[in-house]
């Protein structure tokens, strides 16, 4: 990974005439305008989901007490997502939220209802803060255009934004329609209470998908409407799939500005479509294409790019910029999420770690490739296996499971959904825990062989694509499948007692085989080498799991 001093070059005739450069004192002069970070400008969607469910499941909980009704418990972890990833929403969100406080406070507790109040007044105004910050975004960045505006080009292309979130928004209210409808039908009233709270909040989450599909679709509809303003900037696509843009004289990356998900409208689509079984492999190559770059951990070039539109906050954009490959015209690439921007501290800190990481995988790849090297000096052939760091996730999970499972026993009666889910949990653990202790992967001269429920399958080496250690998770990728471990991992301990995870070592060894021949092993591996399959252990624990499950109801 590097970090050139000189971006791939935009054609001049993709150049708007008079279109300036977005410098850095004019884009400081924008990221000024930005909201403080208190307002929840930036929080990832893991992070926003993960608090919305939590949230879901103490509002539950309180419900079922009788604390809370169960709209207004759903209606709060709703609230939740809506301050921190659709903010518009609020306005609608917070007075629903105080009028349904108001309509409970005579028979519930005071002490609940008026911290419930100072939450949703809090976030209100939070809330209120980052909107108004956006009329000042987007003058700021007219004011770095110098009035110059150009048509946009491919405005004629179908609108494509939100046909994704309208499709989830629809899936998910369908399954509220579903779970209300059939609440009558759990046993206990702390279940029915539970379904009414899962009823709810299925009928927000649908609704805020389709709130932000027809956001994204009117701001886009908006921008090809009229001549949009334009700017000159760098782009370069970071791990995670999103593109990240700087000022136009920042060559060295050092201080991103935004960051927005985009994708292409290739105008020879519709053409393409009728091309029958070649057109479906062009789509099928290009998919795997799209696909193996999302999990790739490297960044990608900086590449001049031409902006179309005002960046904001939550702003729809059309970004033209030079492609990777020099004897290609250039990529004009609309928005396919909202622009998400990054405080100056933010921007340096994401860099540094981007730094951080590449300084990582350099080390890992020279670990690797000499660690390659002494083993073919050695083995004729190279094995890993499970080792103590899988046996401790194997015990997380079993442990999870009997918490819950002890749960259930220890109630004097049964809920509906514990007949269904506590079965199914077994099962789940009964193929996953044998997964996790007997994995095995094994590479000699003609591939690699990775252990399967079946038994082992053999990659040829022609056909491995990447290995490679994200977060928990080990990944061997080939040509017409995967396969996927994890465990747990420690970065921070890693990196401040300099150990690395066999996962690292693994990926890293097996990576240096794949692109040197001469790093491979000369020998040819045996059945007792490759592992065994796996479904028989996982058919006796199942077994069990049942047998122990009647027994004990």
């Amino acid at each position: 990974m590097t970090f050139p001093d000189e971006s791939l070059r935009l054609p001049s005739a993709a150049i708007p005439d008079g279109c300036r450069d977005w410098t850095t004192a004019r884009a400081a002069d924008w990221s000024a305008a930005l909201p403080p970070r208190w307002t929840f400008l930036r929080v990832r969607r893991a992070v926003a989901a993960g608090l919305a469910t939590l949230v879901l499941c103490v509002g539950a909980l309180v419900a079922m007490a009788g604390g809370l009704w169960p709209f207004v418990a759903a209606g709060f972890a709703v609230y939740v997502l809506w301050v921190l990833a659709r903010p518009e929403l609020v306005w609608v969100g917070a007075p629903l939220l105080l009028f349904a406080l108001a309509a409970e406070a005579s028979s519930k507790s005071w002490a609940l209802t008026a911290l419930g109040v100072v939450v949703v007044l809090g976030s209100w105004a939070l809330v209120a803060v980052r909107l108004r910050a956006r009329g000042e975004q987007v003058r700021r960045a007219l004011e770095a255009a110098g009035g110059v505006a150009a048509p946009v080009p491919g405005a004629e292309a179908p609108v494509r934004r939100g046909q994704l979130l309208f499709v989830l928004g629809f899936v998910a209210l369908g399954l509220g329609v579903l779970t209300g409808s059939t609440a009558g039908l759990w046993g206990a009233a702390e279940d029915q209470e539970g379904a009414w709270s899962a009823t709810v909040f299925l009928a927000g989450l649908g609704a805020t998908a389709l709130a932000s599909a027809w956001l994204g679709r009117q701001r886009t509809v908006a921008l090809r409407g009229a001549a949009a303003p334009v700017l000159r900037v760098l782009v370069r696509d970071d791990a995670q799939g999103s593109t990240e843009v700087y000022a136009a004289d920042d060559l060295a990356a050092e201080r991103p500005l935004f960051t927005v998900e985009l994708t292409s409208f290739d105008e020879d689509d519709e053409e393409d479509e009728g091309d029958g079984d070649e057109g479906e492999a062009v789509d099928d190559d290009e998919l795997r294409r799209v696909l193996l770059g999302l999990d790739d951990d490297t960044l990608g070039p900086v590449r001049e790019a031409v902006l179309y539109g005002a960046p904001f906050d939550g702003a729809e954009v059309l970004v033209v910029s030079a492609d990777e490959d020099p004897e290609q015209p250039p990529l004009m690439e609309w928005s396919a999420g909202p622009v998400r921007p990054l405080l100056p501290d933010a921007g340096r800190r994401r860099v540094a770690k981007h730094r951080e990481q590449a300084a990582d995988s350099l080390r890992l790849e020279l670990q690797g490739r000499e660690l390659a090297e002494q083993q073919a000096a050695v083995s004729q052939v190279r094995r890993w296996r499970a080792g103590w760091l899988d046996w401790l996730a194997a015990a997380f999970l079993v442990s999870w499971g009997l918490w819950l499972v002890w749960g259930w026993f220890d109630e004097p009666g049964f809920s509906s959904w514990t007949v269904v889910f506590i079965p199914l949990l077994g099962l789940y653990g009964a193929v996953r825990v044998p997964m996790k202790l007997a994995w095995r992967v094994t590479a000699d001269r003609s591939g690699v062989w990775v252990t399967g429920l079946r038994g082992p399958h053999h990659v040829p080496w022609d056909d491995l694509r990447f290995v490679r250690r994200r977060s928990l998770e080990l990944k061997i990728d080939w040509q017409d499948g995967g396969w996927a471990v994890s465990a747990p991992r420690w970065a921070w301990l890693q990196r401040r007692r300099g150990l690395t995870h066999p996962y690292d070592a693994l990926a890293a060894e097996l990576t240096a085989m794949r692109l040197d021949a001469t790093l491979r092993p000369t020998g040819e591996s045996g059945a007792a080498d490759r592992g065994r399959p796996v479904w028989p252990v996982a058919a006796v624990l199942a077994v069990v799991w049942v047998v122990a499950l009647v027994a004990a109801r």
